[in-house]
């Protein structure tokens, strides 16, 4: 393990030396004309902007997306966001033995412990068709990159084994209903619920930063999923036509709106339940990160955040909470 001090414990004008990882490299003018690098690094705790002012035109070949640097530098705040000025920076050498695996964020939870749970609510689904269908995807190297793979590249679940623990959040919330209402199909809406990102596995890098594959941005998961389920389907003898739309349509629908690049709005009562049961998951992991990286700053909110239109209120027991 990686002994140095993570990002999210610094504060506006400590200084630091530290091994991180590149996740954003471009070029760009300050409002003087002046060129800069603008970098993006991070460690386990968080991902902070950067900037190196002068001598970078050597490092632009050397440093990029998923490069391993080593920096020295100072964190400032600028517009209510700590960034790091870079002092000194070079990329690591084998001689400084590191790894992505030191950098990349991980779930808390014990994946072992994950995929014990997995595996029960595969044997848990007594649909014949459905329970052959399901344990079909999760098999083998499919289920080996669904394990890894995170939920998503920055706002919920974003880190190693993330979609894992996204989708297991997901079938308690949906046993939940299905208890709670025995109108719903529960067979059909958690095997709705274990395969909607399903597509995630392809739609997202993950080995030395997360960022988007040529295939997910030409696809995207939602379409990757309904393509998978859609083969499998056609391997099983006499699968019911009218449960494969259904369960299909459950994918398909799981963002909840046209303009939130769902391909069909929700039109079932098992649908409805796994939009919601999606929201709910991955809007609070969302904000409890968020509150996460910013309860440090001395501030009782958070920085605002676009993807939720919004900042957060930082109650008092969870401020500089380590």
């Amino acid at each position: 393990m990686l002994e140095q001090k993570r990002l999210n414990e610094l504060n506006n004008g400590d200084e630091f030396t530290a091994f991180l990882i590149t996740t954003k490299c471009e070029v760009k003018t300050a409002k003087n004309g002046k060129p800069f690098l603008n970098l993006e690094l991070r460690d386990q705790s968080a991902a902070l902007p950067a900037k190196v002012w002068s001598n970078f035109e050597d490092l632009f070949d050397k440093i990029k997306e998923g490069v391993i640097v080593k920096v020295a530098g100072l964190i400032e705040e600028f517009n209510g966001t700590l960034q790091i000025r870079v002092e000194k920076i070079r990329p690591a050498t084998e001689n400084d033995n590191v790894s992505s695996d030191d950098f990349l964020p991980k779930s808390f939870r014990p994946l072992n412990e994950m995929i014990e749970e997995f595996n029960s609510v595969l044997g848990s689904i007594t649909n014949p068709y459905l329970s052959r269908l399901t344990k079909k995807i999760f098999s083998g190297e499919n289920f080996n990159k669904f394990c890894r793979t995170p939920a998503g590249k920055a706002w919920h679940h974003a880190y190693v084994h993330g979609l894992i623990e996204h989708t297991l959040e997901i079938v308690k919330i949906c046993d939940l209903m299905a208890t709670l209402h025995p109108e719903i199909n529960r067979d059909l809406l958690v095997s709705g619920a274990l395969l909607h990102d399903f597509g995630k596995t392809e739609e997202l890098t993950y080995e030395n930063s997360f960022d988007y594959s040529d295939k997910g941005k030409l696809i995207g998961h939602i379409v990757i999923s309904a393509i998978e389920i859609e083969k499998n389907i056609s391997l099983i003898p006499e699968f019911p036509e009218d449960l494969k739309n259904q369960l299909i349509h459950l994918v398909l629908s799981h963002q909840g709106k046209l303009e939130f690049a769902s391909p069909v709005e929700p039109k079932t009562l098992e649908a409805i339940v796994l939009y919601q049961a999606d929201e709910l998951s991955a809007k609070t992991n969302a904000y409890k990160y968020a509150i996460e990286v910013d309860k440090n700053r001395g501030s009782k909110w958070t920085r605002f955040l676009p993807l939720a239109n919004t900042s957060l209120y930082i109650p008092d027991n969870l401020q500089g909470e380590e």
